[in-house]
């Protein structure tokens, strides 16, 4: 009975194994050719317990982002930046042999670093105005280690812009994307050289647009803030250099971060490519920025206006003043009227109309959308300077 029992075991052993071979090669197995390369590599990630998947990014579809091909297209393109400048003291030796071998102002050469993008085969780069502000000359090493002396075509304090160029040709360079259509949440990459770290590469999201974080307000008059906000790590040395998307088409250039330490704590800025367009034809056709101006004063709309204004919801930007010569007031708009829209884009911040308006010129036509008494009016801007007028002007 013993021996029986045993071999019935054996048999029953046997036939459960044939049948699970059927069901995996009938089932499993069909299942498994028709899965996706994706899904493939995911699997096999998973059973190697090699990689945890959940952090890595995916589409909707399951398809893994793959970044490789944005940073071949962008890194060549992207240049170290070196800044020379004197910096004059008149304290900086006490020693009587020193101000009489030196002056009563001694000047001491500094050296300051950022990134660039080259943007023309022929040699134009962008970079921040603040990377080379008040240099004496600038010097520009390319990613395969060329060195080059740049020239400084013209600057936008503004826009913390500024234009040079190489003597030479055939350069690689960043196509433009569109900044307009960028949305918050799609990946993007930040190149530049970090800590003189040349040629890094950073990947993050956009966590917001049209971030205004004032720090220019010392360094312009009019000053333009209509940050893309990311979590890509951008530390010192980055300002200047790239933002890409997926495609490795410029649609930033990086500019700022927000630290208490002035190392990356989390977010850093990047300013619209659509916005740098437009400042670098400028200087390049003019020598200088043709910034147009609306004429009027204006503040965010939050509850506590809302109610005071008897608005009938939190949209736009209040109007409260117009410049008798401005733009505004020929068309008719009036203080107390809430613009929402400029050329049928949504405005709903300072930052974001700023940005819209920085995009034109004077002598431009544009449309305004406003709110007066709750109710929709639309009128036709002609944009003036900020002498009043639509004339060009050129820089001295």
């Amino acid at each position: 009975m013993k021996t029986r029992a045993f071999f019935g075991n054996i048999a029953i052993a046997v036939l459960s194994a044939f049948i699970a071979v059927i069901v995996y090669s009938n089932y499993f197995h069909e299942e498994i050719s028709n899965m996706s390369d994706a899904e493939i590599q995911k699997q096999k990630a998973l059973d190697s317990k090699e990689v945890n998947y959940s952090q890595i990014p995916t589409t909707t579809k399951g398809e893994v982002f793959d970044f490789t091909e944005a940073a071949e297209r962008s890194i060549h393109a992207v240049v170290h930046v070196t800044s020379k400048y004197n910096l004059e003291s008149e304290d900086y030796y006490k020693s009587p042999i020193y101000n009489w071998l030196f002056g009563e102002t001694y000047r001491q050469q500094s050296v300051s670093f950022g990134s660039g993008v080259i943007i023309s085969e022929d040699g134009y780069i962008v970079t921040n105005y603040h990377v080379i502000e008040e240099s004496d000359e600038i010097q520009v090493v390319l990613n395969d280690k060329r060195t080059f002396t740049a020239e400084l075509v013209g600057t936008d304090p503004s826009t913390d812009i500024a234009l040079l160029k190489l003597e030479s040709t055939n350069l690689p360079y960043i196509s433009f994307g569109n900044s307009d259509i960028l949305k918050v949440g799609e990946w993007v990459l930040a190149v530049g050289n970090p800590f003189n770290l040349t040629s890094t590469v950073t990947a993050g999201i956009v966590s917001a647009k049209a971030r205004n974080i004032n720090i220019l307000d010392d360094q312009s008059n009019y000053p333009i803030e209509s940050y893309i906000q990311t979590d890509a790590v951008v530390n010192k040395g980055n300002s200047g250099g790239a933002l890409v998307d997926l495609k490795g088409e410029l649609v930033g250039i990086n500019s700022a971060i927000i630290s208490p330490s002035g190392s990356y704590s989390g977010y850093s800025f990047a300013i619209p490519i659509n916005l740098v367009k437009k400042v670098i034809d400028d200087i390049m056709k003019y020598g200088e920025v043709q910034r147009a101006v609306l004429g009027v004063t204006i503040k965010d709309i939050d509850s506590e206006i809302t109610e005071k204004y008897n608005l009938d919801k939190i949209e736009g930007i209040l109007i409260i003043g117009v410049s008798k010569e401005g733009a505004a007031k020929y068309a008719g708009i009036k203080e107390g009227d809430v613009i929402i829209k400029i050329n049928n884009i949504k405005v709903n911040s300072t930052a974001e109309l700023t940005e819209q308006i920085g995009k034109h010129s004077p002598g431009d036509k544009i449309y305004v959308t406003i709110k007066r008494d709750n109710k929709r009016k639309q009128f036709d801007v002609l944009l003036r300077n900020m002498h009043g007028n639509t004339k060009i002007v050129k820089a001295e």
